[in-house]
């Protein structure tokens, strides 16, 4: 206040606001001074301690808490604050930097409640508690696939080890017929003549190339380094099969007041299935629940869908456009502008997993005959790769976007009808910048050079 009692800063927008500075075994919570005598205070990470500071918050009359996003510590202090009915405002760490001079528990908690009380702090993203759930099991089921992957690497190396040459005539030795000959080596069997007798009908391979790939050095050490990969690769299979029980009954729990849409579900695009898509009509539920095939998006089959709602929730309208969306991912170009000059625009680098997989969707949409792929073809010839991958991505995010908001049934218009408009929009650029020059553009004739 000044001499003259007026209010001297910026104005308070959450009278009622406080901050919480969360550490590994201690959280400092701070509260407007008028509200407390004692406005800063200290407590333990204890469960008991947590509930006691969500006790004595809502006693003091606060209605909204913000917290910095560290580590997983948040998670517990987020979630029981959240159950008392408080208002929890999960901060980004790059939003609420200290000011200079000396950073203790205490300052941070309170420049915290200060940053919140005149309403500077956003929100991060934290989905609905049954989302929360699903993403938390589809997480768990991601991290079980790349540990399943790596014991697969152990086998592949045992098999070098004995010269058996299996990846080099199987596309995949976590298939069919590669894991029948592993079982059957690690059960004792080295004849080449049997094992390549396992071969499965639909294996491209000859059987006369598959026996002389199985002809090897059988020694104990490596046999038994197999075996153990193989005991560790089939108990995360269970793993994996444990988690996709968990998120069937996830969707089901979403889907229980929701009815099947009147329009049946169409066939699917692709017959191919996925070799680690989940044990369950992952697509029927998923069209239960929101009302519309993701599926038809191209790049988007029933894992990714699943993957893209587990992270995203079923209500977008908490991105007001699809530009936020977007920029949330960080998948569209930055803006850094100083004195009129632009500085950079590259996007910002980010841990996203939905950004991560939908440039994966992106690079093999790039390989197909359709609009995206002919937009990815077209980025890449003029910017590269990297660049194509990125605005492929986005795009991608954009249709997801767009469907769930707005219920958006997409239709592939093919790579033929995309390069025609895009041929059509190019010349109509033409003709402008001609006229505008005072020229006129005439087409060729045909079979004039």
């Amino acid at each position: 206040m000044s001499k003259k009692g007026k209010a001297i800063g910026l104005p308070i927008v959450n009278t009622r606001a406080a901050g919480i500075d969360i550490g590994s075994r201690i959280q400092v919570a701070a509260v407007p001074p008028e509200l407390s005598d004692d406005p800063v205070q200290t407590f333990q990470s204890f469960t008991a301690d947590i509930e006691r500071m969500a006790d004595w918050l809502i006693s003091v009359g606060v209605t909204t808490v913000a917290m910095e996003s560290t580590g997983v510590y948040w998670i517990p202090v987020y979630e029981i604050l959240e159950e008392r009915g408080l208002a929890v405002v999960l901060a980004n760490a790059r939003d609420c930097k200290t000011v200079p001079g000396r950073k203790s528990d205490v300052n941070d908690a309170q420049w915290l409640q200060r940053l919140h009380a005149c309403g500077l702090l956003r929100a991060s993203f934290r989905p609905s508690r049954d989302i929360a759930a699903l993403r938390a099991y589809m997480r768990i089921r991601d991290r079980h696939l790349e540990y399943a992957a790596a014991h697969m690497q152990h086998m592949q190396k045992a098999l070098t080890l004995m010269n058996l040459q299996l990846h080099h005539v199987l596309s995949d030795i976590s298939g069919v017929t590669g894991l029948r000959i592993i079982r059957a080596i690690v059960a004792g069997e080295q004849d080449p003549d049997v094992l390549s007798a396992m071969r499965d009908v639909r294996c491209r391979e000859s059987l006369e190339t598959i026996r002389s790939a199985l002809v090897g050095n059988y020694q104990p050490e490596h046999i038994f380094a197999l075996s153990q990969a193989l005991l560790l690769f089939d108990a995360y299979q269970e793993r994996i099969a444990d988690c996709d029980r968990q998120l069937e009954r996830a969707l089901q729990l979403l889907n229980v007041d929701k009815a099947m849409p009147e329009t049946p579900l169409a066939k699917p695009r692709t017959k191919t299935k996925q070799v680690n898509a989940p044990k369950f009509d992952v697509r029927a539920m998923l069209y239960q629940l929101t009302g519309i095939d993701l599926t038809l998006i191209h790049g988007i089959g029933s894992s990714v869908a699943l993957s893209l709602i587990a992270e995203c929730g079923t209500d977008l309208s908490r991105w007001p456009t699809e530009k936020h969306f977007t920029s949330w991912l960080c998948l569209s170009p930055g803006c850094k502008i100083s004195g009129g000059k632009v500085l950079s625009s590259h996007t910002r680098k980010s841990n996203s997993r939905v950004a991560c997989q939908l440039r994966l969707v992106a690079s093999t949409v790039g390989r197909t005959e359709t609009a995206l792929g002919a937009f990815y073809r077209r980025l890449a010839a003029r910017i590269g790769k990297a660049k194509a991958v990125t605005a492929t991505a986005r795009k991608i995010a954009i249709l997801f976007y767009r469907a769930m908001r707005f219920g958006m049934r997409y239709e592939d218009p093919g790579a033929d009808q995309y390069e025609q408009r895009y041929r059509e929009r190019v010349v109509k650029q033409l003709q402008r910048r001609a006229a505008h020059f005072g020229f006129s553009l005439q087409p060729a004739e045909m079979g004039v050079s």
